[in-house]
């Protein structure tokens, strides 16, 4: 039981399919996808040269003009994070020292920063392969191959001395902290897909329990650079068949689905105790009510077959919210389009919710935007919130059939007329196996 209500009034979004919670709920609406070939960098040579990409981001427009400088050392990740943290902030209309400073303030008084906490996400953030090259070349010895003396004496000296700073995952947090003058319990969680569930459910935690009264989390990354490629590919988790026609290469639960894309993105949501929103009189999107966590100890790098691992995930966040699984009107999966993740998901949905898993609507949007591990649950979820708050739940694009061992009723034709009572949403790692759950109660908007 919890003692404090927890809920959502601020909801940031970056994404490839667009920059704020507005903009990206109406391309999910329209059936817009993020997904095409990747011109971040040159992707020939691999099995797949498709992936959601953000494009450029304007770091100036999300910090105040006397933190500009500090944008140097922020690697990709790190900006994501930061544009993710303004939109949030800005959507809950919360008098930060970032919108103050940028003239941006609403007519609610300036929060109590030392009550202010961030639970971010972060996962494994690619070094700048360039700027790293570029300094190897300079610690070559006469016969052309790497010496570490000359690495110690040279090479080191063309990486800035802060080079380091912008590759740590707790820079996600630090940077947003700072920004936003938020003094409360800082946490990074770095469990891959899973980390923007579990950080979400951190600061559900510090909220109700009452060691803060309002929190940033959620999560960020980007997995469109070489390495990440490289790595998925190695691991045999992307779809390879439609580079080609980049845009149906994700099929969440679909019979067709052969793997996932990479991506980059990220989502920050604001959590508020609903005392401290009512009192600065906040728009609310929706009411946390459990949160529920667990790890699949079949294997770190494969999926059980059973789902055990979701199944005890959701089982908890109900217990949690003190709700029975016919409560559940709404499904918002992780849904990677791996086949055996998406059978394994599927399984521990049915483990929990009997008979119904096959009845209420699944919602998954991968297939748009893809997979960018530590941010891809909380874009999941607040495109969720928004979507519930509207009434209108956007179609899980490139689902024509649904896989029969899935069993789902995957919402695949147009955006469906919906206010869900309440919403499920689950997330999983692809690599460590951890798994989350979340349930939120949606207001009407």
């Amino acid at each position: 039981m919890n003692d404090r209500r927890v809920v959502i009034t601020g909801l940031g979004v970056i994404s490839p399919v667009g920059t704020g919670i507005d903009a990206v709920y109406e391309a999910l609406l329209e059936g817009r996808s993020g997904v095409r070939r990747i011109e971040a960098f040159d992707p020939a040579g691999f099995d797949s040269q498709v992936g959601g990409e953000v494009g450029k981001l304007k770091m100036g427009d999300y910090v105040p003009k006397s933190y500009r400088k500090a944008t140097k050392v922020m690697a990709r990740d790190i900006e994501l994070a930061v544009a993710a943290a303004y939109e949030a902030a800005k959507d809950a209309r919360l008098r930060t020292k970032c919108l103050v400073e940028r003239g941006e303030d609403a007519d609610t008084d300036r929060i109590d920063s030392t009550r202010f906490g961030a639970n971010i996400g972060a996962g494994l953030i690619c070094a700048d392969l360039n700027e790293l090259a570029a300094a190897l070349a300079t610690a070559a010895g006469e016969d052309g191959e790497f010496d570490i003396r000359k690495w110690g004496s040279e090479g080191m000296s063309n990486l800035t001395p802060l080079w380091l700073l912008k590759f740590l995952p707790n820079m996600l947090a630090c940077h947003v902290t700072i920004v936003h003058d938020a003094q409360g319990s800082s946490n990074t969680i770095t469990c891959g897909e899973a980390s923007s569930h579990l950080a979400i459910g951190e600061a559900f935690r510090t909220i109700s329990h009452g060691s803060a009264d309002i929190c940033i989390c959620g999560g960020a990354e980007s997995k469109l650079n070489a390495m990440g490629l490289m790595r998925q590919s190695l691991l045999r988790r992307l779809a390879v068949d439609h580079n080609d026609d980049p845009a149906s290469a994700c099929r969440p639960f679909d019979v067709k689905h052969s793997g996932t894309v990479i991506s980059e993105g990220a989502g920050l949501i604001i959590l508020e105790a609903l005392d401290h929103a009512e009192k600065r009189g906040a728009r609310i999107y929706g009411e946390l009510i459990g949160f529920g966590a667990s790890a699949n100890v079949k294997s770190w790098s494969q999926p059980d077959p059973e789902g055990r691992a979701i199944a005890v995930a959701v089982k908890k966040a109900l217990d949690d919210a003190e709700i029975t699984p016919d409560e559940i009107e709404l499904v918002i999966p992780c849904g990677t389009g791996i086949p055996s993740c998406d059978v394994s998901e599927a399984k521990g949905l049915h483990a929990t919710l009997g008979a119904r898993a096959s009845e209420v609507p699944v919602a998954a949007w991968k297939g748009a935007i893809g997979n960018n591990g530590a941010g891809s649950g909380a874009i999941d979820l607040a495109a969720a919130v928004m979507a519930a708050h509207k009434g209108t739940i956007p179609r899980s694009q490139n689902v024509e059939q649904v896989d029969p061992e899935c069993d789902l009723n995957v919402l695949k034709d147009g955006p469906t007329k919906l206010s869900p009572k309440v919403v499920l949403s689950t997330a999983y790692a692809l690599s460590g196996r951890q798994t989350a759950a979340l349930i939120f109660k949606p207001t009407a908007g």
